[in-house]
């Protein structure tokens, strides 16, 4: 089997590739060959088998058509600009979020026309591709009426991935994602990196700055059961979809309030004194258009599963990225 992670320099295609190197197999299957894609050189995983990295932008014509021409299995779609920088740059966000995706699946489907080519397509979306007013509790039912340019793009390409998947080019499925947290490294561009920055920063002893109001409520997941999602998208029979292949993830839902409490409880006190309140308005806006609740039964019911307490998330963190210690 020939797996390919485009986004693999990112901190989520990073680990999964970590976690399917270290495995060797996918869907019961032996993987022969692991491939990263991304605009920078990704960092290669050691395991069997051993790992490539490509260096491309899937976004420029004849990208897509050079990779799938390399016939993987499955292929994670992980690649995007995220929230905050797709709104800041208009043409850059479409470019990378919407330009990229359907060079993609057009390329599959061409290739599939040429000789007969059916991987499984594993697409990253997001919780933003729905928007206000909402419910107390958001479905898969629900309709999406993105509130921000990187929702939109998102929702384009479950759009894409249900009507290539429907007409039998390819067989995908999109996974919504919860706001990942604790993300480790550095902040991004994402309207979202103070979720896990008020939490990283503190936990290494350092100052971090809250942008929003603690009542604020979102939904969340961790870094590992980010890459179970994934991995478990890549096995399942999807059969049971329809044609309806975007789903939401399970997730936790909890205020910044709630955060900073289980900082507490895992850091003390020191850790929760370390966190600067410094509105911001631009964040506020983009943030107070995300809900904050979702309904996953329909995930749930097909295996997919995420933390039941920020505690969790947070010990998850200093176990994976801290070496067990504060």
């Amino acid at each position: 089997m020939h797996v390919m992670i485009i986004g693999g320099a990112g901190m989520v295609g990073g680990k999964l590739a970590a976690r399917l190197a270290a495995k060797g197999t996918l869907a019961g299957k032996d993987i022969e060959r692991l491939t990263l894609v991304d605009v920078i050189e990704a960092n290669l995983p050691a395991g069997k088998p051993a790992a490539e990295a490509i260096v491309s932008d899937m976004s420029m014509p004849g990208e897509a058509e050079r990779l799938v021409a390399l016939r993987p299995d499955v292929i994670f779609h992980l690649a995007a600009i995220v929230s905050g920088e797709a709104e800041a740059d208009f043409d850059k966000g479409y470019r990378i979020n919407l330009d990229g995706t359907r060079f993609l699946f057009e390329a599959i489907r061409q290739e599939g026309l040429r000789d007969r080519y059916f991987p499984r397509v594993v697409f990253s979306s997001s919780i933003a591709v729905f928007g206000a007013p909402f419910p107390e509790s958001i479905g898969d039912e629900f309709f999406t009426t993105p509130a921000t340019s990187y929702g939109t793009q998102k929702a384009i390409g479950e759009l894409l991935l249900s009507d290539y998947s429907r007409r039998g080019f390819f067989d995908g499925i999109g996974i919504r994602l919860p706001t990942i947290c604790i993300r480790p490294g550095k902040p991004n561009k994402a309207a979202s990196s103070f979720f896990s920055s008020i939490l990283r920063e503190p936990l290494a002893g350092q100052e971090a700055v809250l942008p929003v109001s603690e009542d604020i409520r979102h939904w969340f997941a961790s870094p590992r059961a980010a890459v179970g999602f994934l991995e478990h998208a890549a096995e399942i029979d999807l059969k049971p979809l329809g044609h309806r292949r975007n789903l939401s993830m399970p997730g936790l839902s909890a205020t910044v309030g709630e955060e900073i409490e289980a900082l507490g409880r895992v850091a003390g006190d020191k850790a929760v004194k370390l966190i600067r309140r410094e509105p911001d308005e631009t964040i506020i806006r983009i943030v107070s258009g995300w809900a904050g609740r979702f309904d996953a039964r329909r995930a749930e019911q097909l295996g997919f599963r995420a933390e039941t307490s920020f505690d969790q998330i947070v010990r998850a963190h200093v176990e994976d990225e801290l070496g067990g210690k504060v």
